[in-house]
């Protein structure tokens, strides 16, 4: 059975600000925003509650999976009639680091980077486009959404003014390393890396991949097998576009 969550004025287990949060899982971490997605779409339709049964249905894993799941953040009352839909939605944020607003540089405003730099799911999450570096001199100094484009070289001064969080590369793989190479210069130890390449970053720094043609040619295995022989095994649904190489273990 699922628990019911404490109200916030209740004891629970759940850390506090400042404290320290529990070591969660990967894949946990996976399935999190999976969750979060759905309980702001029942938030939206007016549910107020949900059990392990219908969220893990949604999300498409077990409820017993859901549950251990969520038992990772902390403990959120007793044995009852389901979640408090708000309440689970604003613990997820919180483990999520989603209660907090993040500072965010894109390097490579092509079409890529514009689509991202002007993405309403940044702003919704809690991530701000802070700052954008291209080195186009048709684009250095152009502005979007009130943020203007500058220099790769002008990085270590605008995180001097303005503390940047993530990195997210969108340049051809060719810059990729150098952008990546100013970005750890610059005190970013977070990257996304968009750029169809690996690159090296220091130990501590998280990095992490999306390399769409790849996706696409998962797809396309996929796709050949079912035209071939019917095989109609299905890609998981609940996976992450990202690769690690961290150095963290």
């Amino acid at each position: 059975m699922p628990s019911t969550p404490l109200p916030p004025d209740h004891e629970s287990d759940t850390p506090g600000p400042g404290a320290p949060l529990r070591r969660i899982p990967e894949a946990t971490v996976v399935r999190l925003p999976v969750y979060q997605r759905i309980l702001e779409e029942l938030g939206r339709s007016g549910t107020t509650t949900v059990s392990s049964e219908r969220l893990g249905a949604s999300a498409q894993v077990n409820a017993a999976q859901v549950r251990k799941d969520l038992s990772l953040l902390g403990s959120f009352g007793t044995r009852g009639s389901g979640y408090d839909v708000t309440y689970l939605a604003d613990q997820i944020d919180h483990h999520l680091g989603l209660d907090r607003e993040w500072n965010v540089v894109i390097a490579g405003i092509g079409n890529l980077g514009r689509a991202l730099a002007r993405s309403q799911g940044f702003a919704a999450r809690n991530f701000a486009v802070a700052a954008m570096i291209d080195t186009d001199p048709a684009i250095i100094g152009e502005r979007i959404d009130g943020v203007e484009v500058r220099h790769p070289d002008d990085l270590a001064a605008i995180a001097e003014s303005t503390p940047l969080s993530i990195g997210v590369i969108t340049t051809p793989a060719s810059v990729a390393q150098r952008v990546a190479d100013l970005m750890v210069a610059a005190g970013i130890r977070s990257l996304l890396n968009f750029a169809p390449c690996r690159l090296e970053v220091p130990s501590g720094t998280l990095l992490r991949y999306v390399d769409l043609s790849m996706e696409l040619q998962l797809m396309s295995f996929y796709q050949a097998r079912h035209l071939h022989d019917g095989d109609v095994a299905a890609m998981p649904v609940i996976g992450s576009v990202g690769r690690t190489f961290d150095g963290l273990g």
